[in-house]
């Protein structure tokens, strides 16, 4: 599995992992939602570990720009709300920034 791979499926789970409590506390749905989100973000955690990376914190600060798109993606797909230009612009220079910690020369 490559790594974007990776960070995309660990963003996702992130994502419904924390939309289960959401929904729970803010939405008012049963507390049997976070049965699947408690798993899902146990899925988030183990996918992170599958990446090569010396430091986790270097893994997990990449991780950021794709979590933030996706998170805007979750956003206008699952909620109907579309992302507006300083989404957009703001996600840009997060995966720039990301991209940085990424292709670095080590």
């Amino acid at each position: 599995m490559t790594g974007f791979a990776i960070y995309l499926g660990a963003a996702l789970a992130e994502i419904a992992g924390c939309f289960s409590f959401w929904a729970w506390l803010k939405l008012g749905k049963s507390a049997w939602w976070l049965l699947p989100g408690l798993l899902a973000l146990a899925l988030f955690a183990w996918l992170l570990t599958l990446i090569d990376s010396a430091a986790a914190g270097r893994a997990f600060a990449a991780y950021g720009g794709i979590y933030i798109v996706a998170s805007l993606g979750w956003m206008w797909l699952v909620e109907k709300v579309p992302p507006d230009r300083f989404d957009l612009a703001g996600a840009v220079l997060c995966l720039a920034g990301a991209a940085v910690i990424v292709a670095a020369p080590r």
